[in-house]
Formats: C-alpha cells, sequence, structure tokens
C-alpha cells in the first residue's frame, strides 16, 4: 500500500526508486503505467494524467518489466519486428528499426537465430530493445539486471545510459544498490509505501556521514560490545565488523578506539570508507535493518 508517494521524474534523467521487498516499488510502477488504478491520488506522466487519459499515457511510455517478455520460438529480428508491426509501423520501417536496434544492442550477429538459444544476457538485452522500438518519452525497469551477471549487467547499463543521452527519461526499480549508485541521478527511498528520503546519491549519502568508519573486531564479544557503546550504521556477525558514521578525523577515530579500549576490545583493523547507498538503505529503512538481521547483519 503507498502512502502518499510522491516523485519527480526530471526529463533525461534516471529516478532510482529503492526500497525493500514489499515497499510498494512494483505497484507504483503498475499505478504509473496504467496497469492498475490507483485508490486515491493524482499522477501524470509525460502531461497526461493516468486515470483520465491512459491511453495518451501508454503512447509515452515503454515498460520493461521484472521477466523477459520476448518469444524463444522467434528470432531476435522476427521478436523485434513482430512489436513494431504491433505498434503501427508499417512493414519496411518494422524491418529497419529491427535491424538498427539488433546492432545497437549487439545482437546483430545472432538475429536469426531463435531466442531460446540466447543466453540470458542476450534475451535482457533484446527485450530492452524490444521496449525501444518506438522512443518512448519515459521507460519503465522494473529489476531490468534480476539474475544476470556482473558483465552482462554493466552491458545493460551502458546501453541505459546511451537511451538517457538521447533524453529518454527512466524510472528504475532495482534490489542492486551498486546498480542505483552507477545510473540514477536522483534516488527516492520507498519503506512501507511512504517516501523516507530522497534527493541525489551524493545528498543522500551524506546523511550517514562525511565518511565511513569500518572496525575489524576480533570477537563476537567485542562486536556486542561496539554495538552498545557506538551508534552504528551496520553490523555483520559473519565478518566481526561494525560501521560507524565518521567526519574522517583522526580525533574522531581515536575517541572510538579508546572508547572500545577502556572496555577492554581491541579492534583489529580500522579502514575509512566513502558512505555508500547501502548505509542509507540500513540506515534509514526500519525494514531494511530487519532484512539486514535476517541476514546477520544489523
Amino acid at each position: 500500500m503507498l502512502d502518499r508517494a510522491d516523485l519527480l521524474v526530471e526529463e533525461g534523467s534516471v529516478l532510482a526508486l529503492l526500497g525493500p521487498n514489499g515497499a510498494g516499488k512494483t505497484t507504483l510502477i503498475r499505478i504509473l503505467a496504467t496497469l492498475v488504478r490507483a485508490d486515491c491520488g493524482r499522477a501524470v506522466v509525460a502531461g497526461h494524467d493516468v486515470s483520465t487519459d491512459p491511453v495518451a499515457v501508454r503512447r509515452a511510455i515503454s515498460l520493461t518489466g521484472q521477466h523477459v517478455a520476448v518469444d524463444d520460438k522467434l528470432t531476435g529480428r522476427e521478436n523485434l519486428e513482430m512489436i513494431a508491426r504491433l505498434l503501427g509501423l508499417p512493414r519496411h520501417r518494422a524491418r529497419g528499426r529491427a535491424v538498427e536496434l539488433l546492432g545497437l544492442f549487439g545482437l546483430a550477429d545472432v538475429a536469426g537465430q531463435q531466442v531460446g538459444r540466447y543466453s540470458g544476457g542476450m534475451k535482457r538485452r533484446l527485450d530492452l530493445a524490444a521496449s525501444l522500438v518506438t522512443k518512448p518519452r519515459l521507460l519503465f525497469l522494473d529489476e531490468p539486471t534480476t539474475g544476470l551477471d556482473p558483465a552482462s549487467r554493466v552491458q545493460l547499463w551502458a546501453e541505459v545510459r546511451a537511451q538517457v543521452e538521447e533524453g529518454v527519461s527512466v524510472l528504475l526499480t532495482t534490489q542492486y544498490l551498486e546498480e542505483a549508485d552507477q545510473l540514477a541521478d536522483t534516488v527516492v527511498l520507498l519503506d512501507r509505501g511512504r517516501v523516507v528520503a530522497s534527493g541525489p546519491t551524493a545528498d543522500l549519502k551524506a546523511r550517514t556521514g562525511s565518511m565511513v568508519l569500518r572496525l575489524q573486531l576480533p570477537d563476537e564479544a567485542c562486536l556486542t560490545l561496539a554495538a552498545q557503546q557506538l551508534p552504528l550504521l551496520r553490523r555483520d556477525d559473519g565478518t566481526l565488523t561494525a560501521e560507524v558514521a565518521s567526519d574522517g578525523s583522526g580525533e574522531q577515530v581515536r575517541a572510538v578506539l579508546e572508547r572500545l579500549e577502556e572496555r577492554g576490545c581491541q579492534v583489529a583493523k580500522v579502514v575509512l570508507v566513502e558512505p555508500s547507498l547501502d548505509h542509507v538503505f540500513f540506515s534509514l529503512t526500519s525494514t531494511g535493518r530487519a532484512e539486514a538481521q535476517t541476514r546477520g547483519v544489523a
């Protein structure tokens, strides 16, 4: 359930919608894409109200969902030509657009192969190409890289950036915080249907501190002590590490170490790292903290 979830996607930018499972990300996407109706509130996409003018909204958007939606029995070229024809392109334009997209997404060499023989990464690239047969003003990407290997994920990121440079706006949902860090101009963090934080990624990271002090503790007793004595951003029982917001100064680092040493705990290793969206996620969402605990992180 969404509760006053306000967001604005700037033209030619990427907005990443983050949050734990059940936060409302996919529900919001489905409302904006006119797949379900909202009980209340108002949403406008490309100047059109999703409730009163859904047809105009659908003409302005494209959606790549969590599951690949291409036909395994058709070739890559046939998939794109079929979608182009369904969208009203004449036959010759459909063929030309299919060739153009297959080349753009690095699939020209396998254009004549059945999609069932494609790798997962190739299928996802074809799926994204299909969503761009007619250039949308707003592209919805709902967890587009789930299940992809790291190399395929990076390649897909590059293709999304290329579309943004062409002027396409992107609303991205993802479980990979690194993905949002790489792609997003703005991040909106949802928790239990509400927006708990929003802004440029750098601004959100700064809310946890200019730096993060990562402490390697010698045993579980010291890790528990650190959790009791310090305002931790994260705690990992598996690696015996604790993370604390820091200003990066030697004085602050010494104060943290002395506080633990006075209570009989010698820190094994200290590292200063830059804040990440992981720190924002775990520090600002109650459900994020609960998920962390189930993985041995608090």
